[in-house]
């Protein structure tokens, strides 16, 4: 597919080359902020210090550098900013004051930028990011435990010396950030294979390996914004996510396509949880929540009880001992392990079941988020090819790869004479 043809069937591919972003996927962090304000617009202080993950090629990042650093407005928030000017400035002429004789108010191209400050922005990928203006870029990979101290030593370089730089036990000594982020962003998302089973489990991995970061580094109350590929069972992803955020949603932005079928979770309310031996912050690092080992759940408010008892009796003879008046319901964890849940009989117990539903059926054990479109519906449609004006002209890319994985089969095609028509091999095999 030519540019041409690429401008007329994706809109926000043109719009991106045209507003100078590096990937059409700016306008979806852009829409995500309009819906659920990530950036705290009218309380800049909140949100100064950000972490974006799996940044390459670097459209959020450029997001984060013009909203944060330099103070620009976008999507709505900029065109509702141009119509109070415009409203200021009709109220000043017919006061008989004199009224600007520019066309900043009608272009929008001088609003008043609102920069912020002490900002720090942390930018982390396995591929190689072009520099931005203000961004600490780190070529490093967030499924390994080494990114740690990268990262703690980026965000807060002062509190880290240079000896202890290199090791993360020393790193991991602190029990919390000295200094907090605001919101860690994530839209990575892997080489998708076609089967859309082993796709749905690499991404949920990744979401888990950016999740365990943003636990050790995101303050109380703090966000956190990933890609996510919509499965069968990803209620449980969500339920998961629930655990450690006062408020879950998932968002559509309506430069991501219909077809597709990514979306994003949106998190609110970050509750920094405790591991079983007390550690929070970097150190509960050591042992992840998400992906790794498991925490004792709390004492449900019905009464029943969850009690892990190692299973001798029943890996010998397969059955288990119940006694009189008890219900014992068990399930395998592990060879050696079985949780076994104890229900007193009675007549108030039993006149309750009667009349709720079985408790695997309850909210809380299947949880589901609210989906939320965000973008304004008038906005471009990202299904939808729209006619090229005659005078237009095909912009290149802002930002092209700097190192992409398949350049190496870009320079394999070039030496076999191209990829249309007559190869140099396939000419010397006929010869």
């Amino acid at each position: 597919m030519g540019k041409s043809s690429k401008d007329k069937r994706d809109a926000y591919y043109r719009l991106a080359k045209e507003q100078n972003w590096r990937a059409r996927s700016a306008f979806k962090l852009i829409q995500i902020d309009e819906q659920f304000d990530l950036f705290e617009h009218e309380n800049p202080e909140k949100v100064t210090r950000v972490v974006d993950l799996c940044a390459a090629p670097g459209s959020w990042s450029q997001v984060l550098s013009r909203v944060l650093i330099k103070g620009e407005s976008f999507g709505r928030r900029a065109w509702l900013e141009k119509k109070r000017r415009e409203k200021k400035a009709l109220q000043q002429t017919k006061e008989g004051e004199a009224a600007k004789t520019d066309d900043s108010l009608t272009t929008g191209q001088d609003l008043e930028l609102k920069p912020r400050k002490n900002v720090k922005i942390v930018s982390i990928d396995l591929q190689p990011m072009a520099p931005l203006e203000g961004i600490t870029t780190l070529k490093a990979d967030i499924t390994h435990p080494s990114t740690i101290p990268l990262l703690l030593r980026a965000l807060d370089p002062e509190a880290y010396d240079s000896s202890s730089a290199d090791d993360a036990t020393a790193a991991l000594s602190a029990h919390r950030q000295p200094h907090p982020v605001d919101l860690v962003i994530s839209d990575g998302a892997p080489d998708v294979t076609g089967l859309h089973d082993l796709d749905i489990y690499i991404q949920s991995q990744l979401l888990y390996a950016a999740l365990n970061l943003a636990v050790g580094v995101l303050r109380p109350g703090g966000k956190f914004v990933a890609k996510i590929f919509r499965g069968r069972d990803v209620d449980l992803l969500y339920a998961q996510l629930r655990t450690v955020f006062e408020k879950v949603s998932v968002a559509k932005p309506r430069s991501s396509r219909a077809s597709s079928l990514e979306a994003f979770i949106v998190c609110e309310g970050f509750i920094p949880p405790a591991s079983h031996d007390g550690l929070v912050g970097m150190q509960a690092l050591k042992t992840p929540l998400f992906g790794g080992a498991a925490i004792p759940a709390a004492p449900p408010a019905d009464g029943n009880l969850a009690i892990q008892v190692q299973d001798e009796d029943t890996a010998m003879t397969g059955h288990s001992i119940v006694g009189e008046g008890v219900d014992v319901s068990s399930s395998s964890l592990d060879p050696t392990h079985t949780t076994q849940v104890r229900h007193l009989h009675s007549e108030s117990t039993q006149q309750q079941q009667q009349q709720q539903p079985p408790q695997r059926y309850a909210p809380e054990n299947r949880w589901i988020p609210s989906f939320i479109a965000c973008g304004d519906l008038s906005s471009w449609d990202s299904d939808a090819s729209y006619a090229l004006p005659p005078d237009h002209v095909s912009l290149d890319p802002v930002q092209p790869p700097t190192a992409p994985p398949y350049r190496r089969a870009l320079e394999l095609r070039k030496e076999k004479g191209g990829a249309y028509g007559k190869t140099r091999l396939g000419a010397l095999g006929r010869a």
